[in-house]
């Protein structure tokens, strides 16, 4: 089993039905041997995660340019339970980055008046 990429940002590798893939550079913060990522719950990544759990994970710079090997991983959904532990993980790799977008995204949400979940947490474990 390899090892996941430990960087400020990483590029996350989702896979289309037609198994197109689409990568996106995220925060991704160690939790053990795994990653947690903090993405809003409406977005591309999350709707492929919800057809196929396999990722690829590289470390990349802010605009997603790769800076070394991808690794395959499965990715699933933090459950509620787990949640605070994955919010944890984050602010700690982060900071004050995250706690000002966190609040910066609670904020807006609460404005738009927008139902349901504002973000979602994923767990990339490698395969």
């Amino acid at each position: 089993m390899t090892a996941l990429p430990r960087s400020e940002y990483v590029s996350l590798t989702t896979f289309r039905r037609t198994g197109v893939p689409v990568a996106t550079p995220v925060w991704a913060a160690p939790d053990g041997d795994a990653l947690v990522v903090w993405t809003r719950a409406d977005s591309g990544k999350v709707k492929r995660l919800r057809h196929t759990t396999r990722v690829t994970v590289a470390p990349c710079d802010v605009r997603g340019r790769a800076r070394g090997p991808a690794v395959e991983g499965t990715a699933d959904f933090v459950p509620d339970a787990e949640r605070p532990r994955a919010l944890a993980a984050l602010r700690r790799a982060y900071g004050w980055k995250f706690t000002v977008g966190d609040a910066t995204a609670r904020l807006a949400h609460r404005l738009l008046r927008r139902a349901g979940d504002r973000h979602a947490i994923i767990r990339i474990r490698p395969r």
